[in-house]
C-alpha cells in the first residue's frame, strides 16, 4: 500500500505536509473517520468512531484540523513537475488524462530534452475536476513514460 501524505492546518503556524506512517494514532484514526463518513461507510459520527476505535473527544479534537492533501487542493492552481521520455505520444497522453478528469490547463513549459528525457511543469486549475488531485496523480504516475512527477507549488 502507498504511503498517503495529508497536511494538517494549525492556526498558528498554517499547513504543514507530513507523511502518514510518522502521524500518530488518534489523528490517523479521525482521517479514517471523516473518510467512512464522506464514502457513506457509516451513518453517524458514533457508528465511525466505535468502528475506528477512535474516542470521541480525540475526534473532536482533531476533525476540524487534519484532511487529505486533495482536500487541500480543491480550487486552487496546482504546478506539476514531470520528467517524460522524450518519445512521441508521451506529453499527449499526460494532456488527454488531465483533460479528460475536467481539470484545466493553464500552462505548458517543456525544456528541451536530454538524454532522451524532457522536463514539463504543467499549471492545472483544479475547481472542476471530476476526482481529486491524489487520483489524478496516481494515474498521470503510471502513463508510460511518466518517469518521475512531483507537485512543485499551489496557489
Amino acid at each position: 500500500m502507498r504511503k498517503r501524505k495529508h497536511i494538517i492546518s494549525d492556526k498558528n503556524t498554517g499547513f504543514f505536509l507530513v507523511k502518514e506512517n510518522i502521524l500518530p494514532t488518534a489523528i490517523k484514526k479521525t482521517i479514517r473517520v471523516n473518510e467512512m463518513l464522506k464514502r457513506g461507510e457509516a451513518n453517524t459520527i458514533n457508528e465511525a468512531i466505535a468502528t475506528t476505535g477512535l474516542s470521541r473527544s480525540a475526534y473532536y479534537k482533531y476533525k476540524d484540523s487534519v484532511f487529505p492533501f486533495y482536500e487541500a487542493s480543491l480550487n486552487k492552481i496546482v504546478s506539476i513537475s514531470l520528467m517524460l521520455d522524450h518519445k512521441n505520444g508521451v506529453l499527449s497522453n499526460v494532456i488527454n488524462i488531465i483533460s479528460s478528469d475536467h481539470a484545466n490547463i493553464l500552462t505548458i513549459n517543456q525544456g528541451l530534452p536530454l538524454q532522451g528525457m524532457a522536463n514539463v511543469t504543467l499549471s492545472i486549475e483544479t475547481e472542476n475536476m471530476a476526482i481529486d488531485l491524489e487520483a489524478l496523480l496516481d494515474k498521470l504516475r503510471v502513463v508510460e513514460g511518466v518517469r518521475r512527477l512531483e507537485v512543485v507549488g499551489q496557489a
